[in-house]
């Protein structure tokens, strides 16, 4: 695997920051917050100066019960040929359900959620990475998911899920640290446990950040300092591999340059005296080769068993995303606290994503935004992604009867966005109700 050394997420907010800073040796993107045509310079300078970039995906839903859809996938590879990258990434995760497989309404998350670890998501999950990596031009690397929650009557360990996984398909880890001590404080996990059941050798970079916790749960952030136990657990990895790279993430809440520096230095600092183990001398969990044959010898029939698995599981996330985002009964066997916290949480997150790709909003509803989103979001769950989202809000607050709401204002907004070209109000808009505001 090329060694990609130390890293950190490139973010708008701090573009400037990340050029100057020094020993950056790759940044990674999100796949879908660039244009092919129309790359920042920032990154432009960055790759003149031989900083490798990374597209990281988020919205693929590799773990969903479809198949990966050929747009989006096309779509990433033309980042992945812009970008001239090395390698692309993306996650084990679902982000959507419902549709045709299930004959149900259609919904988006607008979040990774975790796919079960059972028998029937391996085998959908398998064949859709080997879909993926037959569509790209480099090699796929995948990334385990922080969670609120878990599903009932799960089959495997999160090792032991990773690691059947890559046998299978041959496709690259991206391990996050921060995901490892989210999913222990969440969901009771040793990271001890997982880190020794990695294929070490599948790993292809680690990802480090932040976050918080409040009321025993553990949020993932990205916007708070790395904190010591995830330190350890990169320690932990580190004693068993030379990772090819690490990267720092953070998403908002940015901190002074110096900061981001000191952290930087501290993950270069743990990586540097893990040890220096590698994947020969230090392997994952072990496998005889007679399992190794069967699994191999298997993976014919499972794939001809996929489109059953594919139905079971389809109906499964189906009813549980229903029941985050549009308020139908919970399944059976699931922790109704923290189905709570999550829901809550995809709400929350929904509010402020619409606030960033949208500014307009908030900008002419002020103080009312946030209520006003949370009525629209109880009756209105997602049907697209967050740009569509913020059109759908704006229609539910033209078509309703709440009462100061800047109608004409919101609705020269709704026809520049919906319209088949940009009207050029929207700017116009938003600085009368400034103006009234000053």
């Amino acid at each position: 695997m090329r060694r990609l050394g130390t890293g950190i997420g490139w973010r708008p907010e701090i573009a400037d920051a990340v050029e100057r800073m020094p020993g950056i040796e790759w940044v990674e993107v999100v796949a879908e917050n660039v244009c092919p045509g129309h790359l920042p310079e920032s990154l432009r300078r960055l790759r003149e100066r031989g900083v490798t970039v990374v597209p990281h995906g988020v919205s693929l839903g590799l773990g969903g019960a479809e198949r990966p859809d050929a747009g989006r996938l096309a779509a990433l590879a033309e980042r992945v040929e812009a970008l001239g990258s090395p390698l692309v990434t993306e996650h084990i995760a679902f982000v959507r359900a419902g549709g045709a497989l299930t004959a149900s309404p259609r919904l988006e998350a607008g979040h990774l959620l975790p796919v079960p670890r059972t028998r029937d998501a391996l085998d959908v999950l398998c064949e859709n990475v080997r879909i993926a990596q037959d569509a790209l031009p480099v090699p796929l690397a995948v990334e385990n998911i922080a969670a609120l929650f878990s599903w009932p009557g799960e089959e495997l360990t999160e090792g032991q899920f990773l690691y059947e996984l890559a046998e299978r398909t041959g496709v690259r880890l991206l391990v996050d640290v921060a995901n490892l001590h989210t999913n222990h404080v969440n969901r009771g996990e040793e990271p001890v446990r997982a880190l020794g059941e990695l294929p070490l050798e599948a790993i292809a970079y680690v990802h480090v950040a932040g976050g918080v916790e409040r009321g025993g749960v553990w949020h993932d952030s990205h916007a708070h300092p790395v904190p010591d136990a995830v330190l350890g657990i990169l320690a932990d990895l580190a004693a068993r591999v030379a990772p090819p790279g690490v990267l720092l993430e953070r998403d908002e809440n940015f901190p002074e340059p110096g900061a981001l520096e000191r952290e930087l230095a501290q993950i270069r600092k743990v990586v540097e005296g893990g040890g220096r183990g590698d994947a020969a001398a230090r392997p994952g969990p072990s496998v005889r080769a007679q399992d190794a044959q069967d699994t191999k010898d298997a993976k014919d029939a499972q794939d001809a068993d996929a489109g059953e698995a594919r139905q079971r599981l389809g109906v499964a996330q189906a009813a549980v995303l229903s029941s985050l985002v549009a308020g139908t009964p919970l399944p059976e066997g699931f922790d109704r606290v923290r189905m709570g916290v999550q829901a809550r949480a995809l709400a929350s997150k929904r509010a402020d994503v619409v606030a960033k790709v949208a500014p307009e909003l908030p900008v002419m509803l002020g103080a009312s935004y946030r209520e006003a989103f949370e009525e629209y979001a109880r009756e209105r769950p997602m049907r697209g992604g967050y740009r569509w989202d913020a059109l759908d809000f704006a229609g539910f607050l033209l078509e309703g009867k709440r009462a100061g709401v800047p109608r004409r204002e919101l609705r020269e907004w709704w026809l520049d966005r919906s319209g088949p070209a940009p009207r050029g109000r929207v700017a116009r808009a938003a600085r009368r109700v400034l103006s009234r505001r000053a």
